[in-house]
């Protein structure tokens, strides 16, 4: 067993702190009291070939694992989580659908844009009344000859005003019978809304998108006619690796800001660090930020060997979750009321770190995929 990161991934880890400080970090805390999307940061990592990390060459993509993968998203997330969440979506839901199922002419068509970061990836899954029980779905496509016609809504979308295409389910047939489409965001009758007041993650792009009569060809089904939620539950698995790096990332930004203000701020003749009590919190800290993130890259190790990862992936993605909010808990609570404010960083976390326990699945789903794979 072997916990060393392999060259390949410490130089991703070093790529992506350098750009994370070097590029993202200093207008982080602008961009959430403006909410501006991070447009010009994806342009870079575009230019430095990070859009398609963990997808094969052949489609414009890495060539780099999982794991670097986790790297990424953690590093992003460490200064600024609306840029990790973008990046994690774009890769893991944006990605993923069309490498894991789509044709080779889909794949050209669609993939290669998006691995070259000429486009971002956005994935409609959630409905107003299907969240949680997304095989729930309302949004229909009924086919017409050569055409299907989709009706419907998604809610709580990732990318989708900066998508020139979006995956999405609709029921195609009774049980329901769901299928996946990918749908060109300049289809006639397709609207993306942004219009969504966030408690964090501001300067992350949340849409709603309705479809009226919406009509795309037959060669633009994803997968198999009937296997799409199937499908989306597969790329939840992946998914849900990306906002467990997330998380772990949101909580290493934090816990370095708390321990940065322990050493510095004095009380009672000495230094927070000095009590008993905030070292313990630090300690703490430390410790759970280093077993989510060994899950993380666990579950990540698994999914590049090919091997079962679905228990490890929502294992991961619930403990860093819930490790991200007690963290960010703690940093806000050695603060004390400067924590309170703006002008500290954790504050931003702590807003920030909540979203890791819904998307992807909420914390319950994950102990009920958790209990199922055990044998509950």
């Amino acid at each position: 067993m072997n916990f060393e990161l392999s060259e390949e991934q410490r130089m991703i880890r070093k790529l992506m702190r350098d750009f994370a400080e070097g590029e993202v970090a200093p207008g982080a805390d602008e961009r959430d009291r403006t909410k501006a999307f991070p447009a010009e940061v994806f342009r870079k990592m575009a230019d430095l070939n990070l859009m398609g990390l963990p997808f094969p060459e052949k489609v414009g993509g890495g060539g780099a694992d999982t794991i670097s993968f986790a790297i990424a998203v953690e590093e992003l997330s460490r200064v600024c989580a609306s840029t990790g969440i973008t990046y994690s979506a774009h890769v893991s839901l944006g990605c993923a659908p069309l490498y894991l199922f789509g044709t080779e002419e889909q794949k050209k068509k669609y993939l290669v844009p998006l691995c070259k970061g000429e486009t971002l990836g956005a994935f409609g899954l959630t409905e107003p009344n299907a969240g949680s029980d997304a095989g729930g779905t309302k949004t229909t496509a009924v086919r017409e000859k050569d055409e299907w016609v989709i009706n419907g809504s998604k809610c709580f979308i990732t990318n989708a005003s900066y998508a020139d295409f979006v995956a999405l389910t609709a029921v195609t047939g009774p049980g329901p019978e769901i299928t996946a489409f990918i749908v060109p965001a300049d289809t006639e009758g397709f609207r993306v809304i942004d219009n969504y007041v966030k408690m964090g993650l501001n300067s992350s792009n949340t849409t709603e998108l309705v479809m009226e009569n919406v009509r795309i060809p037959e060669e633009n089904i994803l997968g198999r006619i009937g296997h799409g939620f199937k499908q989306f539950l597969i790329t939840l698995d992946g998914g849900r690796i990306g906002i467990g790096a997330m998380a772990v990332g949101i909580a290493q930004g934090a816990y370095e800001a708390a321990l940065a203000y322990a050493k510095e701020r004095v009380q009672f003749g000495q230094s927070l660090s000095k009590f008993q009590v905030i070292q313990h919190k630090l300690a703490d800290m430390a410790m759970e930020i280093e077993l989510a993130r060994t899950m993380v890259y666990k579950a990540a190790w698994l999914k590049d060997e090919g091997k079962k990862f679905t228990k490890e992936a929502s294992m991961c993605k619930l403990y860093a979750s819930e490790m991200a909010m007690r963290v960010c808990n703690q940093a806000v609570q050695i603060h004390g009321g400067y924590g309170y404010m703006h002008d500290y960083k954790v504050e931003r976390f702590f807003r920030d770190a909540k979203l890791t326990e819904i998307g992807e699945g909420t914390s319950e789903i994950q102990r009920t995929v958790i209990a199922r794979e055990i044998g509950c």
